[in-house]
């Protein structure tokens, strides 16, 4: 099973504009099976909060352990994850429990993205679209690809581990990983071409 890698191909601290470049990014593959999910990092009690209300059916974790570690038993659910309508809204509670983040997945193109774009304010977020089909370009020797299609939008990050914080937001291109022969990269950047972008860094796996 092959893996993807990611290319970064757009970098603005306009959250507004970030999305809309990712969009076009998005529109160069086939959309017919594609779906978007959203992520972030809430670091204090009022911004769990926030969030719970303003997207009622998010899920909310810990992210403290790896996911094979995880307890089953916890107590408190977030190691698995609580739906927003049941997640506690004590102050005290969710204080000793941060950070927790709070994702929708999986979601019909077009259903969150703008919403979550205004939302995320200060934190740590990401949009992603999967399920893309990445055209065939035979001349360039680019093939058609499914499995690894993807394209992500990070907020307040540069990095797809969303671990290293930033002051601006980054559009980026995933494709298919292959021999680290430059085939990576030169589809990454047919991709990137296509919207008027290019390849501005180094790729992340």
């Amino acid at each position: 099973m092959s893996d993807p890698i990611a290319y970064p191909v757009f970098r603005t601290t306009d959250p507004v504009l970030a999305l809309r470049v990712a969009r076009q990014l998005v529109a160069v593959g086939d959309r017919r099976y594609a779906k978007v999910s959203v992520d972030v990092e809430l670091r204090t009690a009022g911004e769990v909060l926030r969030i719970r209300e303003a997207l009622p059916d998010a899920w909310f974790r810990k992210e403290d352990v790896e996911g094979w570690a995880r307890d089953p038993s916890d107590p408190t659910g977030l190691h698995g994850g609580v739906h927003a309508p049941e997640l506690s809204t004590d102050l005290a509670f969710l204080s000793s429990h941060l950070p927790l983040w709070a994702s929708m997945e999986y979601r019909p193109l077009g259903s969150v993205e703008e919403e979550f774009a205004a939302l995320v304010g200060p934190n740590i977020g990401e949009i992603w679209w999967s399920s893309l089909i990445w055209p065939d370009v035979p001349d360039r020797g680019i093939y058609r690809e499914a499995d690894n299609a993807r394209v992500s939008l990070l907020f307040n990050c540069r990095t797809t581990e969303l671990d290293e914080r930033a002051d601006d937001h980054t559009v980026l291109v995933h494709v298919r990983r292959r021999n680290r022969d430059g085939t990576e990269e030169r589809h990454a950047s047919w991709l990137a071409e296509q919207i008027g972008q290019s390849v501005i860094g180094p790729p992340q796996e």
